[in-house]
């Protein structure tokens, strides 16, 4: 590509890749405001634009609502095989863990959590929404789905204060044993956005899982949950072997 048709953005892109690269600017760190780059590159706030959306499009750099745009890196990884509570993962990672509580009924199972859960016509589950947070920073929002029938009372406890897997397994006496999961990218939308405090169409990881575990010594269908995790807070990694 020659040097004069290379787009502007392209150019701006580019350097900015460098500076990335040779570590002027570091993970976590804010780039310059795009009045800055247009100084420094002598642009248009539109070529500052679009280079900026390819750049977090293509994973260089994300964007937080009200705060900037930061350098993305590869972050600490949390292990995507093993089954444990999301106050868990955010503690294994360093972080002090914290929830607010969105959420919390006991209503019919629709046919959907009928049907993943196992339940019959006119059972009830105990629904719980959460945001979790990391060190003050939202980082996941869940809405999970317990059969009512295992857990009477499980509604009157404060799950902004305790972990729903400790409380499963201190006070109901359950062994998770093996949990099903889906995980798929799609866009920050509507109140996700809001609750993860970043912006629309910002990428989001989802997952849905079905959680099975011992109760009364036979494995049952015992979660079903759907959680949205920003991808600039947290990474799963899979460890394999041959």
């Amino acid at each position: 590509m020659e040097e004069n048709k290379v787009p502007k953005y392209y150019h701006v892109k580019q350097e900015i890749i460098k500076k990335i690269d040779d570590n002027t600017y570091q993970e976590g760190d804010t780039i310059p405001s795009e009045r800055e780059l247009m100084v420094l590159f002598d642009v248009s706030r539109i070529t500052i634009r679009k280079a900026i959306d390819d750049l977090v499009k293509e994973g260089y750099l994300y964007r937080v609502h009200g705060k900037g745009t930061f350098v993305r890196g590869e972050g600490k990884q949390n292990d995507l095989v093993s089954i444990t509570s999301c106050t868990q993962d955010i503690e294994k990672l360093g972080y002090t863990p914290g929830r607010k509580v969105m959420k919390k009924c006991v209503i019919p199972a629709d046919a959907k959590r009928k049907s993943f859960l196992n339940l019959n016509d006119h059972e009830d589950v105990f629904c719980l929404s959460r945001i979790y947070y990391a060190d003050d920073e939202p980082i996941n929002y869940t809405t999970t789905y317990l059969p009512y029938k295992y857990f009477p009372d499980i509604d009157l406890y404060d799950f902004a204060q305790v972990s729903l897997y400790k409380i499963l397994e201190d006070k109901y006496d359950v062994r998770i044993t093996k949990a099903t999961r889906t995980i798929e990218a799609i866009s920050a939308h509507g109140e996700i956005a809001e609750y993860l405090d970043v912006e629309e169409e910002v990428p989001l990881l989802q997952f849905c899982c079905t959680t099975y575990g011992m109760v009364n010594g036979k494995e049952v269908a015992i979660e079903y949950f759907k959680c949205y995790y920003r991808t600039d807070q947290f990474k799963f990694c899979i460890y394999q072997v041959r």
